[in-house]
């Protein structure tokens, strides 16, 4: 091997995929080799493995291959070439893992005193035993913006979905985000129809959110200048746009598509 370049199998161990999802991701377009050598094998140099660290971290937030390759595309960034470091993009992602990091740490506390009191004889604290495994961490928050009947209405929309609607949601959801982040990485006008497309779409991705303000038709106007400028204010849903500069996008887009209105 030549300095800096790692063979496929390697970089399978070294990233703990599989050399055929490496494959995948070459016959796709999303990930190509550095160079092939005469058996064969796939090399991967320094910009290989950065774009590949994106891919990986994309994948941990959920988002399908479709929707990497665009967000990647939309950057500028062929599939082997050595980029600037996306450093805004890593400083976002590194928000969304230190998020993630610190809800797994409460999972892991809460279980280690579940086996502590197993292990002891005392009696089980159910407030205890699930601390970072729900999804009603934000309740208080919401019910502060919205109100408590607010948060009643989606929290049993959410219960009484099966577990691949709410799969499906998720993913829809992620789909959306990506759309975003793709379309403010490229440079995309606020106010054009490729981003007003896009804040329609999120328009009706609000209305079917059971207790939100206009749930069911058209959201109130102030509800969706409410989210933008929460948007763009909280890291925590920045992070769902490629960061501030995409939330702000975002914000711009909502912004020109109520004004229209």
């Amino acid at each position: 091997m030549r300095p800096g370049d790692y063979a496929i199998n390697e970089v399978a161990r070294l990233t703990g995929t599989t050399s055929r999802t490496l494959r995948h991701y070459d016959d796709v377009g999303l990930l190509t080799p550095s160079r092939v050598g005469h058996n064969g094998y796939r090399y991967y140099d320094d910009a290989a493995l950065l774009r590949l660290q994106r891919i990986l971290l994309f994948r941990q937030l959920g988002l399908p291959l479709p929707a990497i390759k665009e967000i990647l595309d939309a950057t500028g960034e062929a599939p082997s070439s050595y980029p600037e470091p996306q450093a805004g993009a890593l400083r976002t992602h590194l928000t969304v893992l230190r998020g993630e990091q610190e809800r797994l740490a409460r999972q892991i506390a809460a279980v280690e005193d579940t086996l502590k009191t197993l292990e002891g004889g005392g009696e089980l604290m159910a407030e205890n035993m699930f601390d970072g495994f729900d999804h009603t961490e934000y309740k208080d928050e919401v019910t502060e913006r919205w109100g408590a009947d607010a948060y009643k209405a989606s929290d049993a929309w959410w219960r009484s979905m099966g577990e691949a609607e709410k799969a499906d949601w998720q993913e829809r959801t992620g789909q959306l985000g990506a759309d975003w982040a793709a379309a403010a990485e490229a440079g995309t006008e606020p106010g054009s129809d490729r981003a007003q497309d896009l804040a329609a779409r999120h328009v009706a991705w609000l209305s079917g959110i059971p207790g939100t303000p206009g749930a069911g038709g058209e959201p109130d106007t102030g509800y969706i200048l409410g989210l933008a400028d929460m948007y763009v204010a909280d890291p925590r849903f920045a992070a769902n746009y490629g960061g501030e500069a995409g939330a702000e996008f975002v914000r711009a887009a909502l912004t020109e598509w109520v004004g229209r209105r």
